[in-house]
């Protein structure tokens, strides 16, 4: 397995398994199975409503000497009703409950929109509040506090574009560490990921597939099929292996952390095994040359008629 060195020395394997969309009966058993096939990296978030199952799956590793706590990286997200200063230590302190465990090796908050307290997922706007209301820089406050309470190793961001993270970083006392964010050869982010690197911040890439399995109602009509797109087929090709797993190898060659999310034992090998699959910089260009922009997650349940927030407030816009 490779790894990312963080500021302080610690890895973080490169490969992780997600578990967003992971239904409760299925991911006890894949947490379980990806450990046991030698993953030891878990992403995980209060919002996928899965976490007790994780926990309980966590708790059965760690019982019967499979896996020690110190060998596994954890991490997990803040939801956004809990974006108050004073309600981030709760909401992490609930996560290790549910995870059954002592800390965390990072927490992320999960987007930079707020919801009111109480609010799980919008259904108006007036579901929301404003970020003049509720400040990143005040729930960074929160994040800096659970860190210096040993509650979590590592802090970051998901889901922020570059003027949030400047935000953040104007005020920061610890920078964030990680920004978990949609990519793929259709979403390579360049500009995000050069503004990252040159503020020592590192990138996860969440739906790296192109999240194929996620609601209908987040879904387009006309959306792409990276599966079938003729270069990464022909990339394919030419190495030997799946379109899907090159995917993933592309995002390990290009030095990022990728998530693929899967139940399947097959599929979560060869997840894997694409950490270790050199891509030549000849066929890296040729998948970086492909030139389409797409974004499967928008953030348009965000948007909706009445919420303070826009699509410009969310994504690099170029």
């Amino acid at each position: 397995m490779k790894f990312i060195n963080l500021a302080n020395n610690d890895k973080m394997p490169i490969v992780g398994l997600g578990t967003w969309k992971s239904a409760p009966g299925e991911v006890y058993d894949a947490v379980v199975s990806a450990v046991k096939m030698g993953y030891r990296h878990i992403d995980c978030a209060a919002i996928y409503q899965n976490e007790k199952e994780i926990g309980n799956a966590f708790k059965y590793l760690f019982d019967n000497g499979i896996v020690k706590r110190e060998d596994l990286w954890i991490t997990s997200k803040l939801w956004n009703n809990a974006h108050k200063k004073d309600n981030v230590i709760p909401a992490l302190k609930q996560t290790l409950a549910d995870l059954q465990l002592d800390y965390l090796d990072l927490y992320l908050i999960h987007w930079p929109v707020v919801l009111k307290d109480g609010i799980v997922f919008p259904e108006k706007g007036d579901d929301f509040a404003s970020l003049n209301e509720v400040p990143l820089t005040e729930t960074w406050n929160g994040m800096e506090l659970a860190l210096e309470s040993g509650l979590t190793k590592h802090i970051g961001v998901s889901n922020f574009n570059s003027t949030k993270l400047k935000e953040v970083l104007s005020v920061a006392k610890h920078k964030p560490e990680m920004n978990q964010v949609e990519l793929h050869p259709l979403l390579p982010q360049n500009e995000l990921i050069s503004f990252c690197k040159e503020n020592d911040i590192n990138m996860t890439a969440y739906s790296p597939l192109g999240s194929r399995d996620r609601a209908v109602q987040m879904k387009k009509d006309d959306e792409p099929n990276m599966f079938q797109h003729p270069v990464l087929k022909e990339v394919a090709e030419e190495l030997g292996i799946p379109v899907p797993q090159l995917m993933i190898a592309w995002a390990v060659n290009r030095g990022t952390v990728v998530i693929p999310k899967s139940t399947n034992p097959e599929h979560m090998k060869t997840n894997l095994e694409a950490a270790d699959i050199q891509i030549s910089e000849e066929l890296m260009n040729k998948i970086n040359s492909i030139g389409d922009s797409y974004r499967y997650v928008d953030g348009s349940f965000w948007t909706m008629e009445g919420s303070p927030y826009e699509m410009t407030d969310l994504w690099e816009m170029v």
